[in-house]
């Protein structure tokens, strides 16, 4: 009996809550965000994959926002009412453009919705060289096109202080003698 008494006052492991795989989570009102993370190829794109899990009995549009060349830049999924939406694998895809999201870092990504407070989530940024996100990976962005540079004609300057431009001369019908016979 003595040595069956620590249960009572030691934590019991399995009521912490904790992150089982390699996303983390949050919770935003109604709407529980679990794993997420992002895939990238460190070549300026990533995908966000989660999973969103509205608990509530009303649809949400949960607002996705993250930073893009200094900007913020927000993105929106809709979440049905008692529905886990699975976005990035099975649901919608919501890429990240323009992003310095490196393979092995954490990237700031906001979740927010209607009147809650939002929530920002260090998401760890993975690579799909695993088989389970190889397919994840974000489509490359097509080529900027290189713009064409603008070539203008200047008038060419004079070529001593005080000289004039020379002028276009156009050729004149004016008579020459011929000399006689």
């Amino acid at each position: 009996m003595g040595t069956s008494a620590c249960n009572l006052i030691a934590p019991q492991a399995t009521l912490i809550r904790y992150d089982a795989s390699d996303g983390v989570s949050g919770t935003v009102g109604t709407i529980a965000i679990r794993n997420a993370l992002l895939i990238s190829q460190g070549e300026g794109a990533a995908n966000l994959v989660a999973n969103l899990v509205n608990e509530g009995s009303d649809p949400v549009t949960m607002t996705i926002q993250y930073t893009s060349n200094g900007s913020k830049v927000n993105e929106t999924v809709d979440v049905k009412a008692h529905e886990t939406l699975a976005v990035g694998t099975d649901g919608p895809t919501v890429t990240f453009r323009d992003v310095d999201a490196q393979p092995g870092s954490l990237f700031p990504v906001y979740f927010q919705y209607g009147d809650e407070t939002g929530v920002e989530l260090l998401t760890p940024v993975l690579t799909g060289a695993m088989a389970e996100y190889s397919t994840l990976t974000p489509t490359p962005l097509p080529p900027t096109p290189t713009p064409t540079p603008e070539i203008t004609v200047e008038p060419s300057e004079p070529a001593t202080p005080g000289a004039e431009a020379p002028q276009d001369e156009t050729p004149t019908d004016t008579p020459t003698e011929t000399p006689a016979p």
